[in-house]
């Protein structure tokens, strides 16, 4: 008798998602372009289609973890940069001094 695959819910994710935490930016994004070029080149039944869909969304997650995760990174960095308001290297408060 068959079993049926098993559907991914908010309690319970799929084993296969469960590895894509795992996976580097590179990693992810490299599976998700073979996952839409699968997609696009047709040909997979209904069910293998599904599959690869639901693994193309947790891929693109990921993705988007890391990418929001490195414009945290940059913005800390900036920030820390930054002079505070006001101080005298803020070029915002130089002041002319040629009067």
């Amino acid at each position: 008798m068959p079993t049926t695959p098993s559907r991914s819910t908010p309690d319970s994710p799929p084993e296969q998602d469960a590895d894509v935490s795992a996976l580097t930016y590179e990693e992810a994004r490299d599976e998700l372009v073979a996952v839409v070029a699968r997609l696009e080149a047709g040909g997979a039944s209904l069910e293998e289609s599904l599959r690869l869909w639901e693994r193309g969304e947790a891929l693109a997650a990921r993705c988007q973890q890391w990418l929001d995760g490195a414009r945290e990174r940059l913005a800390a960095v900036r920030a820390a940069d930054e002079p505070p308001a006001g101080s005298a290297t803020d070029p915002t408060n130089e002041q002319e001094d040629d009067r």
